[in-house]
């Protein structure tokens, strides 16, 4: 909410700039856009298409609604005729637009069931809405749905997840469990054990997963595993919270998001890997060779299904395969490749723009240039815990809106201009 006498619209940009910035005007060194020069290099002589509706896009909102709200005023295709979240309206804009929401609604704000409650609440307006699948959002669901699992590869889906996710599985425990109902203390060494990875974990699952995960990624999942072990157990004692109030959050989870009669259910069950507007290609992180080629090859409401049934049948191989590196990757060194061969796969597909989010930034998106690629960067770093983090004042709002004419336009908070490409 705006704060300090300040309303919504003091918040945001009102004048546009052209995007990219020249950077001799305004420099933010590695998190500045790729030159003018090169930008425009790489769009003249493509046939590009416009997306056949005007797209809002938002990303990586990490369970903060008032950062969702305010990034709905930003892309003016939503009013609120009052705090409250059930007086949400569709502007005429809104009503034809589609907002897709680029993924990572889980994890470090205040609260996901808050978020969740926004985002329904939009779609039950009328909003054509598309849900993408983040890290967190998926990490999330695994260990959550894999919990009492104790087979090597899936042991330390349920750790992994780290302290992020306590304050969620208290959200549940205090909004729907009736505390009658948690399992009595004397359970608390049983359910410990069920959720914590085994003793010999590390070894079996080294010997388990060598054969599909890079070995630099094993070695961090290793590590990573151990580190999250310990801050998940004291992010439980800050909280004072117990295992056995662990397991009825977990069931309370699967309950109203895994049941077909959830409340909740809605969310994952919507959830896509990647959706297509023209030329431009919308995911949460990136790809490598082996998507770009398969989007070449079957399109993506292929590249969709087999996310679908990897997400149900197959979670391993999900979260470390070419599918996982679409919402992990950070082009490191043990991310799977992607190289000049995967951008004209996906330039022979009609593809010249990758929108996503995952990287975060602190100055509002950006746009670069990746193996002939161009990226839009969109990560605008708009849930209060990654600010306090990067040191941002304020509330956090952005969104890109793709316009049906080929204008692009970047609005944050964290930028005095709204920045506005033209490819053509």
């Amino acid at each position: 909410m705006a704060s300090d006498n300040l309303t919504d619209q003091d918040l945001l940009p009102s004048k546009d700039q052209p995007w990219p910035r020249i950077l001799s005007a305004l420099q933010y060194s590695d998190q500045d856009d790729d030159s003018c020069e090169i930008i425009t290099a790489y769009t003249n002589g493509k046939i590009w298409h416009w997306p056949g509706n005007r797209v809002f896009f938002f990303c990586d909102l990490h369970a903060d609604v008032d950062a969702f709200r305010l990034s709905l005023i930003a892309s003016g295709g939503v009013r609120f005729k009052s705090n409250s979240i059930q007086s949400l309206e569709l502007t005429v804009l809104g009503e034809e637009a589609l907002f897709v929401i680029g993924g990572d609604c889980f994890d470090k704000g205040p609260s996901t069931l808050k978020l969740l409650n926004l985002i329904y609440c939009l779609k039950e307006k009328g909003a054509r809405l598309r849900l993408l699948a983040g890290n967190h959002d998926v990490r999330t669901y695994l260990g959550l749905y894999y919990a009492e699992r104790k087979e090597p590869l899936l042991d330390h889906l349920f750790i992994r997840m780290g302290s992020k996710v306590v304050p969620f599985l208290k959200e549940l425990l205090d909004q729907f469990v009736d505390q009658e109902a948690v399992p009595d203390r004397v359970h608390e060494c049983k359910f410990r054990e069920q959720f914590l990875p085994a003793d010999n974990w590390a070894t079996n699952f080294s010997a388990a997963a060598k054969s599909t995960v890079h070995p630099e990624k094993l070695k961090k999942e290793l590590g990573r595993t151990q580190e999250k072990t310990s801050l998940f157990i004291e992010k439980m004692q800050e909280l004072n919270l117990n295992f056995c109030q662990i397991a009825a959050a977990i069931e309370s989870f699967k309950k109203h998001f895994l049941s077909p009669d959830g409340d909740l259910y809605w969310f994952f069950d919507s959830m896509r890997l990647a959706h297509r507007e023209g030329s431009y290609l919308y995911i949460h992180a990136g790809l490598d060779d082996t998507v770009a080629d398969l989007i070449q090859d079957k399109g993506i409401e292929e590249l969709n299904l087999e996310f679908h049934n990897c997400f149900y049948e197959d979670p391993f191989k999900l979260y470390h395969g070419p599918l996982g590196n679409t919402f992990r990757t950070k082009y490191r060194a043990s991310d799977n490749i992607f190289s000049e061969a995967g951008a004209i796969a996906l330039h022979k597909a009609g593809i010249y723009a990758i929108v996503h989010g995952h990287r975060n930034i602190r100055h509002g998106q950006r746009i670069v240039i990746r193996e002939n690629m161009l990226n839009f960067e969109c990560d605008a770093s708009v849930d209060r815990n990654t600010r306090i983090k990067e040191g941002l004042d304020g509330p956090g709002g952005a969104v890109v809106i793709f316009e049906k004419d080929g204008v692009v336009k970047g609005i944050s908070t964290d930028y005095p201009f709204i920045k506005s490409f033209n490819p053509s």
